[in-house]
């Protein structure tokens, strides 16, 4: 199954055309496609992995737990979440239900999924146009980045992006990976996120005035 990614659409356009997308077979047992939000204009993108969740259930992306870790290493680094676009690299939520609990358990995205939904990604980054990307997490760091990349070895720094796209790539740790730590660590594992999304937001200002 393929993708059908409407050219020259903006991105009212493009999220129309997702939530009928049947690329993948996650559409069948969820909500509903989650697509990027927030400010269009913005030269920095966030990239997560997958909507969550309460994601799902409310159709916008970082809205649950790791969405309000999130909003606080934004807020470490002076940017308000709605000055900048979040989006996921896959826009359904992958999981299975615990049939003791009949909660939804998340399932990380198979390459067959990301595959699926990378045009999505593409086509937004290609209408925003940012200065920097920020991948969260290993998922989206695969879809945007070489196979060699590693989050724990070469989160934080400055690369080059997907060709053509005139951006550079910062990957970072996912913010659920902070909240699946001890409590005792979290806020220095927040500490490093925002550190991460600092480097971002200073090759923004540079960027802008080279």
């Amino acid at each position: 199954m393929v993708a059908i990614v409407p050219a020259g659409a903006d991105l009212t356009a493009l999220a129309e055309a997702a939530a009928s997308c049947r690329g993948c077979d996650l559409w069948q047992d969820t909500t509903g496609t989650v697509f990027g939000e927030g400010d269009p204009a913005s030269p920095m993108v966030l990239v997560g992995e997958q909507p969550g969740d309460q994601e799902d259930r409310r159709g916008r992306p970082f809205v649950g737990p790791a969405g309000r870790v999130l909003d606080r290493a934004l807020a470490g680094v002076g940017v308000p979440r709605e000055r900048v676009w979040i989006t996921n690299t896959v826009k359904h939520f992958k999981h299975r239900t615990d049939e003791r609990t009949g909660r939804r358990l998340h399932v990380t995205p198979d390459p067959a999924d990301v595959g699926a939904c990378r045009p999505w990604v593409a086509a937004e980054l290609n209408v925003i146009r940012p200065l920097v990307v920020v991948t969260l997490g290993a998922t989206a760091a695969k879809a945007l980045l070489p196979p060699s990349y590693r989050v724990t070895r070469d989160r934080g720094k400055v690369l080059e992006g997907p060709p053509g796209s005139g951006a550079v790539i910062v990957g970072t740790i996912h913010p659920s990976a902070i909240l699946r730590g001890p409590q005792e660590e979290q806020e220095q594992a927040l500490a490093g996120l925002v550190a991460d999304l600092r480097v971002a937001v200073e090759e923004v200002r540079r960027r802008r005035s080279g």
